[in-house]
């Protein structure tokens, strides 16, 4: 069986507080766009895991394998040969390995007919990540806590194009999180969601971009370059480095290609 795990873009991501267990309070707006990986799974007679495609960081945790080890632990799964094809860039913001883990709970409960509901699933995938859960229904979400949480949302892009521009800078979640501004200013991105897309750039912010744009200006200037290029709306995703932006005419950024990895989405 073969899917294809996607990428998330966060419209907004509010940074709270602390909490108690050592986590960030966050409120952001989770949205799913067409940057895919591709996952293929065959029953062997050995237990294997391939990866191709975009090369990840020699540290990266493998989490097709602790996807694999917590069912296994569960449901008594066969081996299996896991074919990851990764194109989603990692260190980015852009939830590639988030995205891999819950299509796989997702195909594996489907192939082995596991019984799980979305409740259970979800449930399996905060053991891994905290935004992994998000993919299991892969929708639009106002997501909070340590953005496990969510809350379904009304919200259609795709009377626009979302670009996605990825500088070669790999952040980690821990390097963004140690020195991430916290907001208590009591932003409405709940409510701001709701305005038309060109009202955001005035409201909708990213709390990281601030200690990350100190030490990485490039991810400043790449937001700059979009707005000059006719983006109504642009932001940092996530913890980062990638910045897309949101044109409400299709546009070619060819000007930028031979410096950044660019993503048409």
């Amino acid at each position: 069986m073969i899917t294809f795990p996607n990428a998330k873009i966060n419209i907004g991501l509010q940074v709270t507080g602390k909490r108690p267990d050592g986590y960030h309070e966050l409120e952001t707006v989770f949205y799913p766009i067409r940057l895919c990986d591709a996952l293929e799974v065959i029953e062997a007679e050995d237990n294997a895991i391939f990866l191709t495609g975009m090369k990840m960081p020699e540290d990266t945790e493998n989490i097709c394998a602790r996807v694999y080890s917590l069912l296994q632990a569960d449901f008594d799964l066969p081996p299996l040969h896991i074919h990851l094809h990764k194109a989603i860039p990692m260190g980015a913001g852009l939830g590639g390995g988030s995205a891999d883990a819950g299509f796989l709970i997702k195909l594996l409960n489907k192939r082995f007919s596991l019984g799980m509901n979305v409740e259970d699933m979800q449930a399996c995938a905060r053991r891994l990540g905290a935004d992994c859960a998000f993919f299991i229904e892969n929708e639009p979400a106002f997501a909070k806590a340590r953005g496990d949480e969510f809350e379904k949302i009304e919200l259609d892009l795709s009377a626009y194009q979302i670009i996605v521009v990825k500088p070669d800078i790999h952040i980690s979640t821990a390097e963004a999180f140690s020195n991430v501004y916290i907001n208590n200013e009591g932003r409405q991105l709940r409510s701001n969601i709701k305005l038309d897309v060109s009202e955001w750039r005035e409201v909708i912010v990213n709390d990281f971009e601030r200690s990350i744009i100190k030490k990485y200006p490039v991810v400043e200037e790449i937001k700059d370059e979009l707005y000059q290029k006719g983006a109504i709306y642009a932001s940092m995703s996530g913890s980062g480095s990638a910045v897309f932006g949101i044109f409400e005419e299709r546009v070619a950024l060819t000007e930028m290609e031979g410096r950044y990895l660019i993503r048409y989405c």
